[in-house]
């Protein structure tokens, strides 16, 4: 049985919105995009080393798709998130022009726990809120892939909103960046 990870970065008051560009996501008037950007570099050195040197497929929601879609498709195979397949929870669309990319529609419960039960490599998650937001509240991850950056915005949307199911993690791993970024990497305990 494969396993499911979500790799996020988060402010310190939990916001995951748009960490990269500030058109990323404005909705519910979000304004802070962009939070993440002056950390970037140093950041994106570790996540290479920790999260992304292994194989991996990716599960994303259709606007994160489309975000890595434009981005990164069209290039050769020397870029990782063009060898490994990307499936997308979509709705909306029937056709992916990303190579290996699958389209997921209808329960994505359902799509999930059948992906999950097949061998494979690990599916990784990387932003797609929504897509978390639905894992979550049906018990499918069994890895937070966190890094915390040491900012705050008040608002925004949320790793784990106001009624998120309760679940104990352990703590696996974690390190931090010269620049303050903390990065925790835990697996859910099994018996709760």
């Amino acid at each position: 049985m494969r396993k499911l990870a979500i790799l996020t970065f988060v402010t310190l008051d939990g916001v995951m919105q748009a960490p990269k560009m500030p058109e990323e996501d404005f909705s519910n008037r979000f304004t802070q995009g962009g939070w993440a950007d002056p950390y970037w570099d140093e950041v994106m050195e570790q996540v290479a080393e920790e999260a992304m040197d292994k194989p991996y497929d990716l599960l994303l929601g259709r606007k994160t798709y489309d975000l890595f879609a434009s981005h990164n498709s069209g290039g050769d195979d020397s870029n990782p998130l063009n060898r490994y397949t990307k499936y997308v929870a979509t709705n909306s669309l029937s056709k992916l022009d990303w190579q290996n990319s699958v389209v997921l529609n209808g329960d994505i419960v359902e799509e999930v726990t059948r992906l999950k039960s097949q061998g494979g490599l690990l599916l990784q998650v990387h932003g797609s809120w929504e897509l978390i937001q639905t894992l979550l509240k049906n018990d499918l991850i069994d890895e937070f892939r966190l890094w915390t950056f040491p900012v705050t915005i008040g608002h925004g949307k949320r790793l784990f909103p106001e009624g998120s199911v309760p679940n104990n993690l352990t703590l696996v791993k974690s390190r931090s960046t010269s620049n303050g970024v903390v990065m925790g990497i835990y697996k859910r305990n099994k018996d709760n």
